[in-house]
């Protein structure tokens, strides 16, 4: 069968204005722009094609689809589209919602879906009823969790670890001039990510609290130091008496009634006893020597 081109209709080719005016009613006004043409669907069936001005809508178009019934002469409208063109700006495709959260997007309170079939993790072992290999399985297998990492999980995590900040790649890394797998303060894994990356455990680092690979490296390593410059003497200050004026300052004079202290009195025993000698003599002689009370023999001869 060979499939022929469809017949440009002259009645739908001619509809050109019916087909605008059908638009006034769901466009917004103003978005209808120039027509660009028309084109043939079918057997009496066509679509006209109009610009879409909308600045939202760049590069889509108005279509509106007219038909005629056989032999009649007059077009109607079967539906209005808006579709977008070669050039048009389109939505990005959808995407479930547990398959758009990137790493960091959680939150306090958001919960991320079940994943029955997440190919990193695989069941964890189960209980044996002897006691000394549950008790290895506890903190080897991840006993009591129903599931634990799976081979291509630890993968997927080690690669992320070794080619993030804390690798070997980073800046801090590049600059560094030992490696983390001789510093003091490197806390190595259990399990089988042990061979390759531990924890960070100096306050200083700015890898604290976080896993490290054995390569990584930073200035906060435990074995190295840097030369400590000698301290540089200071001399006296100079003042200089060409741009700063020196005022003489009084020293403030002492209130009178000012109580006399234990250590002025020490400090000064000449002004006390020559106080004390100037009350002594300006009493009568007779109160300042003891033993000369008047005698009889005194007043007789008087």
């Amino acid at each position: 069968m060979i499939a022929t081109a469809t017949k440009q209709d002259a009645v739908l080719a001619a509809a050109a204005d019916l087909a605008r005016e059908s638009l006034d009613g769901i466009a917004e006004p103003g978005t209808v722009g120039e027509h660009l043409g028309v084109e043939p669907l079918g057997e009496r069936l066509a679509m006209h094609w109009f610009t879409c001005t909308s600045p939202g809508y760049r590069g889509w178009r108005w279509g509106v689809s007219v038909a005629r019934v056989p032999r009649g002469k007059v077009a109607t409208v079967c539906e209005t589209n808006l579709l977008p063109g070669s050039d048009a700006v389109l939505a990005p495709e959808w995407v479930p919602y547990a398959d758009r959260l990137a790493p960091g997007d959680l939150g306090a309170g958001d919960v991320l879906p079940y994943r029955l079939d997440d190919p990193n993790l695989e069941s964890g072992f189960e209980v044996t009823g002897d006691e000394d290999v549950d008790r290895v399985a506890l903190f080897e297998l991840g006993l009591g969790r129903k599931r634990v990492l799976s081979a291509e999980g630890r993968e997927t995590a080690a690669t992320r670890w070794y080619e993030g900040e804390n690798g070997p790649t980073s800046e801090v890394a590049q600059k560094a001039s030992e490696p983390c797998s001789s510093c003091g303060y490197f806390v190595p894994m259990a399990g089988a990510l042990r061979a390759v990356f531990g924890v960070c455990a100096n306050e200083w680092s700015p890898s604290d609290g976080r896993v490290v690979s054995l390569d990584h490296g930073c200035g906060a390593h435990s074995e190295t130091d840097v030369d400590h410059p000698a301290p540089v003497p200071i001399g006296d200050p100079v003042v200089d008496e060409l741009a700063v004026d020196l005022e003489p300052v009084e020293r403030a004079t002492p209130e009178p009634d000012a109580v006399e202290r234990p250590e002025d009195a020490a400090a000064e025993p000449d002004a006390v006893t020559a106080e004390v000698g100037a009350v002594a003599d300006e009493r009568p002689e007779a109160e300042a020597r003891p033993g000369s009370e008047e005698r009889p023999e005194d007043v007789t001869a008087e």
